[in-house]
């Protein structure tokens, strides 16, 4: 039977039609800024090309960003993550606990030294060499040195592990750092808290494409997904332009939907496509639901972006 058999029939058995599964492939077509006629190619190489393995690593975090992808229901995201990735390590949903666990994931890193996808979810504490942070006897420091050491790449999944995250917010006593900053690498960031599972599963899906990661911006971010300010495309922006403001929360401009910006909206110093793919199966987002953006994807939010709200 074929890799392409088998992930089909995988998909089929958990109610995944094949419809379902081309209306995937274009949403990942699009959300990487190709045209929706690419959805064939991706569809694929999603299925076809051998599934790269992955050590998925828990530092200092709420796995708030693992939540994300396992409760994501459209596209299936969950299903088909565990389908086309050989994800040997991951603390949340792997059987093997304690030394079991160490060995999986030692066993792991030796069979595929240098060709694995080392995503970490969750800041690392560094003070004091890191030992406010423990794991197996090991330090997060040390241990996302060895893991991140011998990947093939490493992507950061959500803010804490891109940026520090509330980990890193003042006063900082562990002197947490996001793992680029902490170890002095340069990691892919899927920034965000948590991020949608979609930015992950396409920079995945880019490279099983075109064998290679997507281009970068300036925080190590995937372009196709935070390229662009919320404002650029807030649905909102015309009332922006307009001058037109909710000043209160529970005002006439509330009522109509207009801007955010004088209560707090952080929309036009954050980048992200949360207003082109949204979250909750696709059906909305924070400024869509009424609330403000908080910059949740941006370096240091916690700090530059504070207070979020202002009591009257």
């Amino acid at each position: 039977m074929t890799k392409e058999a088998d992930v089909f029939d995988g998909l089929l058995d958990k109610g995944v039609s094949r419809r379902d599964f081309m209306k995937f492939s274009t949403v990942m077509a699009t959300t990487l800024g190709f045209l929706p006629t690419f959805a064939p190619q991706i569809a694929e190489a999603v299925t076809m090309k051998k599934r790269p393995p992955v050590i998925w690593i828990h530092l200092a975090e709420c796995t708030g960003c693992s939540e994300a992808i396992l409760r994501a229901t459209y596209p299936f995201l969950a299903d088909l993550v565990l389908d086309i990735l050989s994800i040997d390590y991951h603390e949340t949903i792997m059987v093997a606990a304690g030394q079991q666990a160490e060995d999986a994931l030692h066993a792991s890193m030796k069979a595929n030294k240098g060709k694995y996808i080392c995503v970490v979810e969750g800041a690392i504490p560094t003070k004091n060499n890191g030992i406010y942070g423990r794991i197996g006897g090991k330090t997060m420091l040390e241990v996302a040195k060895e893991v991140t050491g011998n990947a093939l790449a490493t992507i950061c999944i959500g803010t804490c592990s891109s940026f520090g995250g509330v980990q890193a917010a003042a006063p900082n006593p562990t002197q947490a750092k996001g793992i680029g900053a902490a170890l002095g690498i340069k990691p892919i960031n899927i920034s965000g808290c948590p991020p949608n599972p979609t930015n992950f599963v396409a920079t995945i899906v880019h490279y099983l494409l075109l064998g290679k990661l997507p281009d970068l911006d300036e925080n190590g971010r995937p372009l196709f997904a935070y390229g662009q300010s919320i404002h650029d495309n807030c649905p909102r922006r015309g009332h922006y332009e307009s001058e037109e403001f909710v000043k209160v929360f529970g005002d006439e401009g509330t009522m109509k939907g207009w801007c955010l910006f004088e209560v707090g909206c952080k929309g036009p110093d954050t980048y992200n496509n949360c207003s082109i793919l949204k979250f909750n199966n696709g059906t909305s987002w924070p400024i869509g639901a009424g609330a403000p953006c908080i910059g949740c994807s941006e370096p240091d939010f916690w700090d530059k972006m504070a207070p979020f709200f202002k009591q009257k």
